[in-house]
């Protein structure tokens, strides 16, 4: 068969990654907070968009009545009124009507009012709440106070800003000299005068020296105290036989040093306002209905907008020249588009929700026990959507269940075999089966990961290996058999 080149005409589908369709792809992962940002983002850019807000317009407030000093003050007014407002219908000071008014009584009368007349709002009560200090500026009124040199206070004031959310120190002192063009022994003298400031245990460059500056602001830092300082590991292990062979007591001494130790903050930094602290605030909202779950999609974070159509048409007839129509022609196809990307994410977000609730029912009646093992391909098969698609609607995303506020992928759980030919066990139940058994453990009989995965094979039929145990024990902060064995022992010896 010989070989020509010719033209053939073929029709064959296929998708192209629109800059809106990708967009739209990138808003079903976006969290409440940062969808409300991008909206607010595009009302300002684009003139054809508005926000629907779904509040009436309030009516206007009613004028107020006026009193006449010859009526009944309390037949003619409906409801109470203000000390001010009864005395300035009358012309007058509030001392001439109410001498007994106090100051703080027209204070109180003021914040029910909002200031703002009978018509007024309410005030804002976080108006009134004092802001809390943060760690710098705690620093800087002592540092104004400690020292009188102004090469020392650019030093001091360089090492508080080199302090870390605990109130450690994270610079090198060489460094600190280096860049500040200061002997290394007056960075030193510096630093040791900020750590005698409040509260104690600031500016120290670990753990040791945190508590051994407490220890001895309390005049308790004696050369035993300084050994138990010193191995700090022990204490971590527990391995208080060693421990007090090394630093030379008895056990009940050692007891009383470790209480003390346990009194002080080894993160003095932690009690200063770092930054707002966000609530996690839920997405979705699951509740038992008469017929089964019910669930709906929080409506107060969802952005609403609208497409001012009539200003469109008022505006196109006005253009001057083609830029200006194809700057509206764009302007409408990106409201329409955002309307109907905010509608299906909505959607979406409710479709996978669902489908979410149906598979993991026996959770929400019974408890973690009974969440069943879930995958992203097992809800996008049900629900006819793509893998890709319903990871991106379960991220930053948080539903409220009678059981408590869960992320949405905390139901997506790989799946552990049964010996029993039973269903599969999800991971996280077995997670939560492992810390009941360690929580339920004696001091004289504390459980080894093999026997918690014989104990798991025998009650639930849990086909788990030893180091499976291991990876979940470790994965929750549980030490291992012999620490834990330490651990009981010595709160049974406390006792």
């Amino acid at each position: 068969m010989a070989l020509s080149p010719r033209l053939e005409v073929r029709q064959s589908q296929s998708l192209t990654l629109t800059p809106q369709l990708m967009q739209s792809i990138r808003l079903l992962q976006l969290s409440h907070l940062e969808l409300n940002a991008f909206v607010e983002a595009e009302l300002l850019r684009n003139p054809l968009l508005e926000r629907e807000d779904g509040v009436e317009a309030a009516e206007p407030a009613e004028a107020p009545m006026e009193v006449s000093p010859f009526d009944d003050s309390a037949n003619a007014v409906d409801r109470p009124q203000t000390a001010d407002a009864i005395a300035g219908s009358y012309d007058t000071e509030i001392e001439n009507v109410f001498p007994e008014q106090r100051s703080e009584d027209r204070l109180g009368t003021d914040w029910s009012s909002g200031g703002g007349g009978e018509g007024g709002e309410a005030a804002d009560i976080d108006q009134y709440v004092a802001a809390r200090q943060t760690l710098g500026e705690h620093l800087n009124d002592q540092i104004g106070l400690l020292l009188i040199d102004p090469a020392e206070r650019i030093i001091a004031r360089f090492l508080a800003d080199g302090l870390n959310e605990a109130g450690y120190l994270a610079l090198e002192l060489d460094a600190v000299a280096l860049q500040l063009g200061a002997p290394l022994e007056t960075v030193e003298a510096v630093l040791g005068k900020l750590q005698t400031l409040d509260p104690v245990g600031l500016f120290a460059r670990d753990v040791k020296e945190c508590l051994a500056l407490q220890l001895r602001e309390r005049d308790r830092l004696d050369p035993m105290m300084q050994r138990l300082l010193d191995n700090l590991e022990l204490i971590a292990s527990h391995d208080f036989v060693l421990l007090c062979r090394t630093i030379g007591c008895d056990r009940d001494d050692l007891l009383d040093m470790l209480a003390e130790l346990k009194a002080l903050d080894p993160k003095p930094g932690r009690a200063f306002e770092r930054g707002p602290v966000e609530s996690v605030v839920p997405d979705v909202f699951v509740r038992e209905g008469p017929g089964g779950w019910i669930i709906e999609l929080n409506s107060d974070i969802l952005p609403r907008v609208l497409v001012n159509r009539t200003y469109y048409a008022s505006v196109t007839g006005k253009a001057r020249d083609s830029q200006e129509k194809s700057f509206l022609v764009d302007c409408l196809q990106t409201a329409n588009w955002l309307t109907k990307s905010l509608d299906q994410r909505a959607q979406t977000i409710l479709k996978v929700a669902t489908e979410i609730v149906s598979q993991q029912d026996a959770f929400l009646h019974r408890g973690i026990a009974f969440l069943k093992p879930m995958t992203l391909k097992l809800v996008a098969e049900a629900i006819d959507m793509h893998e890709s698609t319903v990871s991106r609607v379960t991220s930053n995303k948080y539903v409220a269940t009678p059981r408590g506020l869960f992320e949405m992928k905390y139901f997506f759980t790989t799946a552990l075999a049964s010996s029993t030919g039973a269903a599969d066990h999800s991971a996280e139940s077995v997670r939560h089966r492992i810390r009941q058994l360690i929580d339920a453990e004696q001091a004289a009989e504390i459980l080894s990961d093999d026997t918690i995965a014989e104990m798991l094979g025998k009650e639930q039929g849990i086909e788990v290996a030893r180091r499976t145990v291991a990876k979940y024990r470790e994965a929750m902060n549980i030490p291992s058999s012999v620490i834990r064995r330490r651990q009981k022992r010595a709160l049974v010896g406390a006792r």
